[in-house]
């Protein structure tokens, strides 16, 4: 019994130290920190940084934005993030813009066609069967996959991270000096108690730099 007991809290503490493995979020990206919640992001608005990382499934050309999402679990519960409900808002003199995140089969539908979209609104992967079948385009989601953030649960003293994609027009990059990533729906997993929303200013000094 003794050696079950040990075996078991053995299990608990690697599965612990697996979930802070991986990639970390540089300490100078724009962050917003509360609720034993931090959350990361790099905005990638140089058009050479965004192919060096994606190379072959990059949006950038097509006016569509990558942003890298760091988000660190501090706490012993789980936390749910809606991944629906990300927007990216855009402040411009005395205009004020909410932009909803692109689904990955339209982030990979743009990149596939880049003189249009034959399917426009498909929903959000994994693909349904009801999706009409496009290799192009099936291809580039699945070069994607690995690099969206496709999770919508952080562990407990865990990090997860990924790319999620806004369409915001090729003309209108420097206006994102002064944008934000806005984050309104997280909770407890366990619980459902909701969080305050995170807001991520994306202009800071440096933040596209790392």
């Amino acid at each position: 019994m003794k050696l079950r007991c040990f075996f078991a809290a053995g299990l608990l503490a690697g599965a612990g130290a697996f979930a802070q493995t991986g990639p970390q979020p540089a300490a100078s990206l724009p962050q917003d920190h509360h609720d034993g919640m931090t959350i990361s992001a790099d905005a990638y608005l140089d058009p050479g940084r965004a192919k060096e990382k994606l190379g072959k499934v990059d949006p950038f050309p097509e006016g569509i934005l990558p942003i890298e999402v760091f988000m660190k679990n501090e706490t012993d519960q789980p936390i749910k993030v809606n991944l629906d409900t990300i927007q990216l808002e855009v402040r411009s003199g005395t205009q004020h813009q909410d932009i909803d995140s692109l689904p990955p089969t339209e982030v990979a539908s743009a990149i596939a066609h880049p003189n249009g979209t034959p399917n426009p609104g498909l929903r959000r992967f994994p693909i349904g069967a009801n999706i009409p079948k496009d290799e192009k385009r099936d291809k580039a989601l699945d070069a994607l996959r690995p690099v969206v953030l496709n999770s919508d649960i952080v562990p407990p003293h865990g990090t997860i991270h990924g790319f999620i994609f806004f369409d915001v027009g090729r003309n209108n990059m420097p206006a994102l000096a002064k944008a934000s990533l806005y984050l309104p729906d997280l909770s407890v997993a366990t619980t459902n108690a909701p969080l305050m929303f995170f807001e991520v200013m994306l202009g800071k000094p440096d933040s596209a730099q790392q």
